[in-house]
């Protein structure tokens, strides 16, 4: 066993994780996969998850579709429907697709902010439907490979993530045994519609997420294994730290109603991500100041295939993941 993964095993049991039980599986309609981010409005509705044909759905929990996810949206202005329609995998036709990773609303306005791979940050309306896209580059430079976003609830700033300049999402797989560390964290004002980098040379920008207070901006780095700190305001306003290091790369980030912070992180076996199953999948929460909270094990649900995202809503605690089929309703976790 290498030094890495003995660490990692040692670290894990000596934190005495809690187990994160399963209680549902919300399936996405056959054949998709990939709810890797989820989302919920401001009247509780969802959770709202993108998939591999482009397409962001809706869970209904009650009424004639109860149980189920049915289509909300989607995130390519030139989406053929007759083309795209149940797409799986990471082919080129994504580039017409599109493919949403991060998801978030704006809960004054109720509309939905999607981070799509190829198409940059897009808006879909409070009803549904169409998107709007809004960056699609900075300052003359297309956005590559658009990741994950947060949007601040007092101010509607948006910020997000770009996991690299040099690799696209269909060549996942190249990123993550490259080394590359060309991502960056933007952040874009509605109300001026202006976009700014804030943070360059990230190694595979993941998830992001802003404090209660919007003081500063958390970033991971899946590659870099660690998670940086911007300070948006206050005497540090513009410089940045580090938040975490961890054993494990860290993908998804989430501000929880207690204002910590939940990441989904996976140990792997060996130098190479994928496709290599990862050793230990794990959610850890955060304080605001950074002290560890709680390891939960997701070995029982994710143990073959990476966590992309834990969230906590109402109590309850979700999972997601690019790979599987379904976003994961977890139960009984000790806080």
């Amino acid at each position: 066993m290498s030094i890495l993964i003995t660490l990692i095993l040692l670290f894990f049991f000596i934190c005495s994780p809690s187990a994160a039980y399963l209680l549902d599986r919300l399936q996405l309609p056959s054949p998709l996969t990939g709810p890797e981010s989820l989302a919920f409005d401001r009247n509780g509705g969802g959770p709202y998850v993108g998939s591999s044909d482009g397409r962001i759905f809706r869970y209904i929990a009650s009424g004639p579709q109860s149980g189920s996810f049915v289509e909300y949206g989607y995130s390519s202005p030139i989406r053929n429907k007759a083309m795209c329609d149940g797409l799986t995998d990471f082919s080129t036709i994504q580039t017409i697709c599109g493919r949403p990773l991060g998801l978030g609303f704006n809960h004054q306005t109720n509309e939905l902010y999607v981070a799509d791979a190829y198409f940059g940050l897009i808006k879909i309306g409070p009803n549904g439907g169409a998107p709007t896209q809004l960056v699609r580059d900075v300052q003359g430079t297309p956005l590559n490979f658009t990741n994950a976003l947060d949007v601040d609830p007092e101010t509607g700033i948006v910020y997000f993530t770009q996991a690299s300049a040099n690799y696209q999402f269909r060549d996942l797989t190249a990123l993550l045994n490259s080394g590359d560390s060309s991502g960056s964290l933007f952040m874009f004002d509605p109300r001026t519609n202006q976009t700014r980098e804030l943070l360059r040379g990230l190694a595979m920008a993941a998830g992001v997420a802003g404090s209660s207070d919007g003081s500063f901006v958390l970033v991971t780095e899946f590659l870099g294994r660690r998670i940086q700190r911007f300070w948006v305001r206050g005497d540090r306003a513009n410089t940045s730290d580090t938040f975490a290091v961890l054993l494990g790369s860290p993908d998804n980030i989430k501000r929880n109603p207690s204002n910590q912070f939940w990441v989904a992180v996976n140990s792997f076996l060996g130098l190479s991500p994928l496709p290599t199953p990862p050793v230990i999948t794990t959610g850890l929460r955060y304080s605001e100041s950074g002290f560890l909270l709680q390891i939960v094990s997701l070995l029982d649900e994710y143990g073959t295939q990476a966590v992309s995202e834990v969230q906590e809503f109402n109590g309850t605690l979700y999972g997601g993941s690019l790979y599987a089929s379904y976003a994961a309703v977890f139960t009984q976790y000790f806080l």
